[in-house]
């Protein structure tokens, strides 16, 4: 194989694969190619680098061909830049000297349904000991696997489901006015409740789950992201400072993320940071973060960490935060624009249209 038409030819593959997302449709087949950024800035990077190792750039085709993939990778890299360790944190670190009664300790963990091992989740819930605790993918044998292990929560929501959407928060912190929503599917769950931490400050938790764009689970995405524009909108009407946290089956830098983001203006744990990739735990290449975990500016962060194996195909996540409501000024960012309520609502209305007519159909 010549390497030069080698890499010219996984250039238009790379320029492809970087045009798709941008195509404002909700078919799987588009949507999925927001996943692999990652991957395909690594790939870019090193076809450039090769290119001027291996070859003269003397010709007109190689100066066009070296000007778009650069073009790609500072696109690619424009999108995932936010994410990368470089210490830009948008929620800045716990102060020091904090009071612990405002300190919580989250930990969520998609156990994969058909994972027959709760031993691993148990020992890592034991050694954790969250004070919160987010199980998806749980069905009423998972429900009953970990009995024994969230003795210690008094407080709980077990929305135990067969569909690898069950959904089971535990909690130490008392539950004030807990709620199963089926917020745009009837079988697809999500909780929110009021959290009384240890120092009776209020505090507002709403955990969700969307379908992923898959064949196999949706053909498109427009269940998805209108859960999570539902629940953008309620945190955008808080009263109290807001959790937001669950497996999203989306990438922080896609499209539908971002206009949550923005019409949530919540912020993101992970930014400044590190990706904290979630999925895929049994792939050694084909590895983003799925598990997300937002915040309202009254927090700040003490800790985050992907956890370790638990026999699913996600890691879990534990995060632990500080309540710090007289900084919150520091971190407060502007609040949605118009455009970008209209487009939520759209999207919203859109996926209310699509279940009214699956249902009418009896589907």
């Amino acid at each position: 194989m010549k390497l030069k038409p080698f890499l010219q030819g996984f250039g238009l593959f790379a320029v492809l694969l970087t045009l798709i997302p941008l195509a404002a449709a909700d078919f799987w087949w588009i949507r999925m190619f927001d996943f692999p950024h990652i991957q395909l800035t690594i790939l870019t990077f090193v076809a450039i680098v090769v290119y001027f190792i291996e070859f003269d750039i003397k010709w007109a085709e190689d100066y066009l061909f070296v000007t778009v993939l650069v073009m790609c990778f500072s696109f690619q890299m424009y999108k995932i830049f936010p994410y990368l360790p470089h210490g830009k944190h948008e929620v800045e670190q716990a102060s020091e000297n904090i009071d612990q009664a405002d300190v919580l300790k989250f930990y969520a963990a998609n156990v994969l349904q058909k994972n027959t091992n709760p031993a691993l989740l148990i020992k890592e819930i034991e050694e954790k000991d969250p004070d919160i605790l987010l199980l998806t993918e749980t069905n009423t044998r998972w429900m009953n696997d970990v009995h024994d292990a969230v003795e210690k929560y008094p407080y709980r929501v077990e929305v135990p489901i067969n569909n690898t959407y069950g959904m089971l928060l535990y909690s130490k912190f008392e539950m004030k006015n807990p709620q199963k929503r089926f917020l745009v599917d009837d079988s697809i769950p999500s909780i929110h409740t009021i959290l009384v931490l240890r120092s009776g400050k209020e505090i507002m938790l709403h955990a969700i789950h969307p379908t992923p764009p898959m064949p196999q689970e949706n053909p498109t995405s427009t269940d998805r992201d209108a859960e999570m524009l539902m629940v953008a909108k309620m945190a955008l009407e808080r009263d109290l400072p807001t959790i937001v946290a669950g497996d999203f089956n989306d990438v922080a830098w896609s499209a539908s993320s971002t206009l949550f983001k923005d019409v949530s203006s919540l912020l993101d744990i992970r930014k400044g940071r590190g990706f904290y990739n979630s999925f895929n735990a049994t792939s050694f290449i084909l590895k983003w973060p799925l598990d997300h975990f937002f915040v309202s500016e009254e927090f700040r962060l003490v800790e985050v960490k992907t956890g370790e194996n638990i026999d699913s195909d996600h890691f879990p996540f534990f995060v632990s935060l500080s309540l710090e409501p007289e900084k919150a000024a520091d971190q407060k960012i502007e609040g949605p624009t118009k455009k970008q309520l209209e487009k939520a609502n759209k999207q919203i209305a859109e996926a209310k249209k699509e279940q009214k007519e699956k249902k009418a159909k009896g589907e």
